[in-house]
């Protein structure tokens, strides 16, 4: 039997990777209360907003703002995604803890979707990197399309091992393995996780699974057998990608507590707060949490 890890802990990214490809505008002060409301559910990890070209990402466009609005406390980490050299400058004002740089295993989604090269993405992250580390501060990269791509199909473990030793290279401290797509097993997740532990240590690796297929509860047990207990979730099952046709939202914060929770694996939040989050930032979009335990709990309370 495989011991799995007594705590976990889970980085919120609704705020951004949730909230970024919402139609409708959020308001400042709604993206800093559902920030708020995390770490009252007791999240001590939160990705807050990006600092990309609001022609790209127009529901970003204040992230100065909602930096400026979300109550800091102490012993809770505030991340950003920066891809490049302008957004981390706009982003240091703002003293996130952590920053976010992000490149694709498979060469067809980084040309689709940064338009360039994986080695040029790479390149163009090396000096961000740099700076952040000049400034203090942590680096997290976001390695998409890691088992999956919608433009090349199948992505393999050598594809993933690639792109983990450039990160490694420029200096990247943490590397985060994505399924971006949802396309994801068990035991390719854990293919693709063996190969970032090569050149990462175990608590310097975690996983962002989207729910696309039905798996991302099944892909993060099996990295819990790997002694990974680092995960990306999104609260209410917030967010999809644009560039992957049918790509459903991540997992949901709600769904992965409840089944921590039912492993007796500690990760210090309060499941009814979190539900509470997750049915307020859904009213705020004027639909219902695509979280199934959202859903259960809160038909629970009103029966």
């Amino acid at each position: 039997m495989t011991t799995l890890p007594s705590h976990v802990t889970l980085v919120d990214v609704g705020p951004r990777d949730g909230l970024q490809n919402e139609k409708q505008p959020v308001a400042t002060e709604h993206k800093a209360r559902l920030v708020s409301m995390l770490q009252d559910a007791g999240l001590k990890e939160i990705e807050v907003t990006s600092f990309v070209s609001p022609k790209w990402v127009p529901q970003m466009a204040d992230n100065e703002a909602v930096m400026a609005a979300i109550e800091r406390r102490a012993g809770i980490r505030y991340a950003v995604l920066t891809p490049n050299m302008k957004g981390l400058e706009a982003a240091l004002p703002t003293q996130p803890d952590e920053i976010v740089v992000f490149a694709a295993a498979s060469e067809a989604f980084s040309q689709k979707n940064i338009n360039c090269s994986i080695a040029e993405s790479i390149e163009r992250f090396a000096p961000v990197v740099a700076a952040a580390h000049a400034a203090g501060i942590k680096v997290r990269g976001a390695l998409s399309c890691a088992v999956g791509c919608p433009y090349q199909g199948d992505v393999s473990p050598d594809e993933v091992e690639r792109v983990v030793q450039l990160m490694k290279e420029i200096g990247v401290d943490h590397m985060g393995v994505a399924d971006t797509i949802g396309v994801g097993t068990p035991r390719r997740i854990q293919a693709a996780m063996e190969r970032a532990l090569k050149h990462y240590p175990l608590h310097e690796v975690s996983g962002h699974f989207h729910d696309t297929y039905g798996q991302a509860l099944s892909n993060i047990y099996a990295c819990l057998e790997l002694g990974i207990h680092r995960f990306d979730a999104s609260v209410a099952g917030l967010g999809g990608c644009p560039y992957a046709k049918g790509a459903t939202g991540n997992v949901a914060t709600e769904d992965i507590v409840f089944m921590l929770n039912g492993l007796g694996i500690e990760t210090g939040i309060d499941i009814d707060k979190l539900v509470d989050a997750g049915a307020f930032i859904s009213n705020e979009l004027g639909r219902q949490p695509v979280s199934r335990v959202g859903r259960a709990l809160l038909a629970k309370r009103a029966g």
